[in-house]
């Protein structure tokens, strides 16, 4: 919507923040009017329609050149009249000619006679919409008369609504101005409907109204009651209530309100119906949402556990850590101190993942955040004599628990081993590079990830064949460097007896299926690529 208004319109951004806000809320007025409604909207000079085959190119009339339609909503309380999409259509002025009228004398226009054009009776109508002053557009409105047959009460109710709507549109009255845009949560026609008198008294409530009125302890029937009293009543549970309540269910202001009464939660939406500048009355929606909201309770009560669950984890693998170091200080033999040092670390590293997701409401971590604790965590036990300060380029992005937790322990053992052998008692840089990408892209720095290495090109685009092959979906690739001294000569990864390396090979291999490549660096040092698919439901098998 918002690309064809600006491509094919003169419209301002004010303009198109006012037919979004009615867009998001018009599918009210299609149930209420059991119509389609498509929005169109005048087309710019610059985007006049071109000429029909054999015909000239049509002249501008009332300074409109043509019509693009920018919306469509069809009913969910008859059938439709326009099964196809008509969204983008472009028509010159005069093919719609009800639109022209409602546009020119700025009223709304009905039709007498049904059109049969589709082969079914179509009854058409155009409502002008307003923003203020200013003409935007003109939604027309198409009722299927197939199933035409004498209306209910609850149809003549639906209908008036509609029409009460339809004028207060072309007033510049609905949406109301300053108040948030529709929901998806909000109420629905079918829901349950209540209309209101000027004094907030009930002249109509639906059955499903009458129903969710029943379960809030309201036995009666609502028609002549005033509804933000009975409400109220229904409500007084001792707590202290919204001040308003009653005014805002009297129909007075448009406000959304839950109430919640003998057990059961409903959702109350009210819509003041002001035509010619009088307020006539009122709609008001509701729906029944009290297993939404035990479900929504639940769910809360089950997250607040799982989050209690990860921090009571945290502070385990913390207390193991402290143990274990407490330990190393007693040992004297510098291997077993090391050794002690090491595990430390690693248990560190996941305690990080745990205090994030005791964070979280979800199991999706920012990996950003652990990806540099784990840096700097590394970075704190380097020698003083090194002066190595690690650093991280790129972004690791949004990960799930699954992968989150074995990449932490994976990216601890590789600035682990990097700052012990590759730079060892010597200055020097250490940097972690990251970046998510999707099929056949190259990785972070124009880093190929698999195959022919040919290390990272100085424009960023790299030389030999492109990987990873087609269809491996999404990827995070990243990249551990240093300018140290470099791998032995005889260095082979799968021969390696270094446990760390085996982690990481379990870990990233093994675990999470990625796949894992320790290169020489140009100009001295070492690259460690790893490559771990984003959809682990989809993730292949270790290489071979």
């Amino acid at each position: 919507m918002t690309d064809l208004v600006r491509d094919h319109t003169d419209l301002t951004d004010n303009d198109l923040e006012w037919l979004h806000a009615l867009v998001s809320d018009w599918q009210l007025l299609a149930d209420l009017s059991f119509a389609d409604l498509l929005l169109w909207v005048p087309l710019s000079a610059s985007a006049t329609p071109p000429a029909e085959a054999g015909r000239p190119r049509p002249p501008v009339r009332d300074g409109v050149p043509g019509w693009v339609a920018i919306a469509q909503m069809r009913p969910t309380t008859g059938p439709t009249a326009y099964p196809e999409d008509l969204v983008g259509k472009v028509v010159r002025t005069g093919r719609r000619g009800l639109i022209d009228v409602a546009w020119r004398e700025r009223r709304i226009v009905r039709e007498g006679d049904p059109e049969w054009g589709s082969g079914i009776p179509v009854r058409e109508e155009s409502i002008p919409v307003r923003r203020g002053a200013k003409m935007l557009g003109v939604i027309q409105r198409s009722t299927n008369l197939s199933s035409a047959r004498t209306p209910s009460r609850l149809e003549l109710t639906y209908l008036q609504s509609a029409s009460d709507l339809a004028q207060m549109i072309a007033e510049g009255r609905f949406p109301v101005p300053g108040e948030e845009p529709n929901l998806v949560r909000s109420p629905r026609v079918g829901d349950g409907l209540i209309r209101l008198d000027r004094s907030g008294k009930v002249s109509y409530a639906s059955p499903n109204a009458q129903s969710a009125y029943r379960r809030l302890g309201f036995p009666a029937d609502l028609v002549g009651e005033s509804i933000g009293e009975v409400t109220a009543r229904l409500c007084d549970t001792g707590e202290p209530l919204e001040e308003a309540l009653t005014v805002v269910l009297s129909g007075r202001a448009p406000r959304e309100v839950e109430v919640e009464a003998h057990g059961s939660v409903m959702q109350l939406r009210t819509i003041p119906l002001v035509v010619a500048g009088t307020r006539i009355g009122a709609i008001m929606l509701c729906r029944d949402v009290t297993e939404l909201r035990w479900r929504d309770r639940e769910l809360m009560t089950k997250d607040a556990t799982i989050r209690e669950i990860h921090h009571r984890v945290k502070n385990n693998l913390q207390t193991v850590a402290a143990l274990l170091r407490l330990q190393a200080r007693r040992l004297q033999i510098p291997e077993g101190r090391a050794a002690l040092d090491e595990a430390v670390r690693r248990v560190g590293s996941i305690a990080i993942v745990h205090e994030t997701l005791s964070h979280t409401p979800d199991e999706l971590i920012d990996f950003d955040d652990i990806a540099d604790r784990v840096i700097t965590m590394a970075g704190e036990v380097s020698t003083p004599e090194t002066r190595v300060v690690p650093k991280r380029t790129g972004s690791f992005g949004v990960l799930p628990a699954e992968i989150a937790t074995p990449l932490a322990m994976a990216l601890t053992e590789l600035l682990q081993n990097a700052l012990e052998h590759g730079l060892a008692k010597r200055d020097g840089t250490l940097e972690v590079v990251a970046a998510r990408y999707g099929e056949g892209a190259p990785g972070p720095g124009g880093v190929r990830v698999w195959g022919d290495w040919p290390g990272t090109a100085a424009d960023g685009v790299a030389d030999g064949p492109a990987a990873p092959a087609e269809g491996e979906g999404r990827r995070l690739v990243t990249v551990v460097s240093d300018d140290g001294v470099g791998l032995p000569a005889d260095f082979d990864m799968d021969s390696s007896d270094s446990l760390g390396l085996q982690i990481v090979r379990t870990l990233i291999v093994g675990e999470l299926g990625g796949r894992l490549e320790f290169r020489r660096r140009d100009g001295g040092g070492t690259e460690v690529v790893v490559d771990v698919p984003l959809d682990q439901q989809h993730r292949p098998g270790p290489p071979r």
